[in-house]
C-alpha cells in the first residue's frame, strides 16, 4: 500500500474537472441513461508486480462472463497513478472505477456515486464501520475500501537480546531507553529506523501522535497544532537530534527503501511496520529474528493503531450505473475480496473478512485493533493538501534547526484557510 506524492494532483484534477463542467454550463453526469454501457474502464493501482495483475485479470474474466460487459483494465504503479488518473479526468477520459487513496475532492465536486446508488445494503453493512466513516463525505459514503493495513512496532529480538532487553517497550521512556541500548551495540546498528521522507511521512507522524492523545481533527475542527501534537513532533525530533538513536537524516529516509531496508538487513532495533513487511521478513529475510508489539504510549493510555485504506471510487457516467453496481457486487463477494487481500498480504475491510483472517495467528496484533483503528481524515478535501505539506516539509521540522511548533502552527493556518 504505497502512498506517494499524489495528493496535490488529485485535488487539481477534481478542481479542473469542476471548472470545466461549470464553464460549459453543465453539471456532473448523473449516470442515468436509457441505454446501458457495453464496457467500463477500471483503473487499478499496482500493489505488487505478481499478484495485482493476476487477481485483476481473473476478476475481469469473471465480471465479463457474469455481465456481458467488457472491463477495460488498466493497472498503474503507485509512482504514476496520480498523474495518469489526473490526466484522464482533465481530458474527459474518466474511469468508471478508480483505485486511489484520496476521494473527497472528487466527491465534493459531485463526480462520484455514493453507496445508496451503487452498493448493496448488505455489503455496506458488512464493511467495518471505521472504513465507512473514512469513506463518508457530508453524510454520504463515496470511498469504497478495497483493502487495509494497520501499523505496529516491529523489534529485532536478536539485537534486543544482545542489548539485554527482555520485552518490547510500552512507554516512550522505555522506547528511548531501549533504542539507546541497541545503538550502543555499535556496528552500524540504530535503535529506531525513522522514516520522515516524502513517501509516507504523514503516516509516521500519525501513529506517534495517536499514541500521545493527539489527532488531526476534533469535533470537525482542525487541531494540527494542539499541545499533544506539538509535544509529539518535539519527541520525534529528539530521537535523532538529542538522543541519536535513529539513522542519519530521517527527513530524507523513506519507509520502503529506507527504514524497512534497515530492519530487513538486521541493522535496526525497531521500526513501525505492517503485514507486508512481516511477509518479507518471513520469506526473504529469514535471518532477522523479530517480534511485533503494540505501539508504546506517550500518555499512559492504551496503545492506539494507525491504519490506511485505499478506495475503489466510481464516477458518474451516462449509462454506467448498472455496470458499476455489478462491479461492486462481485468485488465484495467473499471469494473475490478476501482472495485479493490475502494475495497482497494486507488486512480485511469487512466484518466477515475479519472472521476469516482471524484464523491466522500472525495477524492477531493487527486484527485485534482493526475495528477501532485510527485513520487520517481522508473525508475532508483539505486533507489532500495537508498530507502533501507534511510529506514535503516535516523532515525539515525535525532537523537540527527545525521548529516543530512553527511547522504545526503554519500547518494549522493552512488548513483553516483552506489553501
Amino acid at each position: 500500500m504505497k502512498k506517494y506524492l499524489r495528493w496535490g494532483a488529485i485535488a487539481a484534477a477534481a478542481t479542473v474537472t469542476s471548472l470545466l463542467l461549470a464553464s460549459c454550463g453543465a453539471s456532473a453526469p448523473t449516470g442515468t441513461s436509457s441505454k446501458s454501457v457495453k464496457s467500463i474502464k477500471v483503473v487499478i493501482a499496482q500493489y505488487s508486480k505478481d499478484q495485482t495483475p493476476k487477481f485483476w485479470n481473473a476478476f475481469k474474466a469473471t465480471y465479463e462472463k457474469q455481465t456481458g460487459i467488457t472491463l477495460n483494465l488498466q493497472i498503474i504503479d503507485w509512482n504514476n497513478i496520480d498523474q495518469q488518473s489526473s490526466t484522464m479526468v482533465q481530458s474527459g477520459d474518466v474511469p468508471d472505477i478508480l483505485n486511489e487513496n484520496a476521494y473527497a475532492t472528487y466527491a465534493a465536486n459531485g463526480l462520484l456515486y455514493n453507496s445508496d446508488q451503487v452498493l448493496p445494503a448488505a455489503t455496506k453493512a458488512d464493511i467495518i464501520p471505521a472504513f465507512v466513516k473514512s469513506g463518508t463525505y457530508k453524510g454520504k459514503f463515496y470511498g469504497m475500501p478495497d483493502l487495509s493495513s494497520a501499523r505496529a512496532l516491529f523489534y529485532n529480538t536478536g539485537l534486543f537480546s544482545k542489548a539485554g532487553i527482555t520485552a518490547a517497550p510500552t512507554t516512550w521512556d522505555e522506547f528511548v531507553a531501549d533504542a539507546k541500548k541497541v545503538t550502543a551495540l555499535g556496528g552500524g546498528n540504530v535503535g529506531y529506523a525513522q522514516p520522515l521522507g516524502p513517501e509516507e511521512a504523514q503516516a509516521e507522524f500519525a501513529i506517534w501522535l495517536f499514541n500521545n492523545g493527539g489527532d488531526f481533527k476534533a469535533n470537525g475542527q482542525w487541531t494540527l497544532n494542539s499541545p499533544a501534537n506539538v509535544a509529539t513532533l518535539k519527541f520525534m525530533k529528539s530521537l535523532s537530534v538529542d538522543d541519536h538513536v535513529t539513522q542519519n537524516n530521517p527527513g530524507h529516509t523513506n519507509r520502503t527503501d529506507g527504514a524497512f531496508s534497515l530492519f530487513e538487513q538486521g541493522k535496526a532495533g525497531m521500526v513501525v511496520g505492517f503485514s507486508p513487511l512481516q511477509g518479507a521478513l518471513d520469506t526473504q529475510f529469514k535471518g532477522v529474528k523479530y517480534a511485533i508489539a503494540p505501539m508504546p504510549s506517550g500518555n499512559a493510555a492504551p496503545a492506539q493503531t494507525y491504519g490506511v485504506t485505499d478506495y475503489l471510487m466510481s464516477f458518474k457516467k451516462a449509462g454506467n450505473e448498472a455496470a458499476v453496481k455489478a462491479f461492486y457486487k462481485l468485488y465484495y463477494s467473499p471469494s473475490e475480496i478476501n482472495t485479493w487481500i490475502k494475495a497482497e498480504g494486507f488486512l480485511p475491510v469487512t466484518t466477515s473478512g475479519l472472521k476469516l483472517f482471524s484464523s491466522n495467528p500472525a495477524l492477531k496484533v493487527y486484527l485485534d485493533t482493526l475495528p477501532n483503528i485510527h485513520l487520517t481524515p481522508t473525508d475532508d478535501p483539505e486533507w489532500d493538501k495537508i498530507a502533501l505539506t507534511i510529506k514535503q516539509n516535516i523532515g525539515l521540522a525535525v532537523g537540527k534547526t527545525g521548529d516543530p511548533q512553527k511547522f504545526l502552527d503554519d500547518l494549522q493556518a493552512q488548513a483553516v484557510a483552506g489553501k
